[in-house]
């Protein structure tokens, strides 16, 4: 071994323990609920569009108009709230159209870990008068 090899093999250990460690950790805040997933953002603002009193009929509609039987689902998620898509007004209310990122999914067996997939859901905004 020449005298640099060794020198090498001494000081790097050295410089790795010398060196800062910064971990750039995400604040992400898994939530559960139950609620409508749509697969787009357009699903979704669709849905809010035809929501008033029965939700159920409001996702056959959607699913029916996209010829997808799985477009928009009535489910029980664990997720982690992404970015807002969109405000989407009706009868019902105002919605924020909202990207979430599903993670579990509520079984017979409890909730379940998924495989991550991005969807939109609605959270209905909580008007005031002035």
């Amino acid at each position: 071994m020449t005298p640099v090899t060794i020198a090498f093999r001494l000081v790097l250990p050295l410089l790795l323990l010398a060196a800062p460690v910064q971990a750039h950790e995400i604040e992400t805040e898994t939530e559960t609920g139950n609620g409508v997933i749509c697969d787009t953002r357009e699903q979704a603002q669709r849905l809010a569009l035809l929501l008033e009193d029965d939700a159920q009929a409001a996702i056959r509609t959607v699913n029916a108009e996209t010829h997808d039987a799985t477009a928009c689902a009535l489910a029980t998620v664990a997720y982690v709230r992404g970015a807002k898509a969109g405000t989407a007004r009706s009868k019902a209310g105002t919605f924020e159209i909202v990207e979430v990122l599903v993670v579990g999914v509520e079984t017979r067996r409890g909730l379940q870990q998924a495989s991550p997939a991005v969807y939109f859901t609605l959270f209905k905004v909580e008007e005031r008068l002035a």
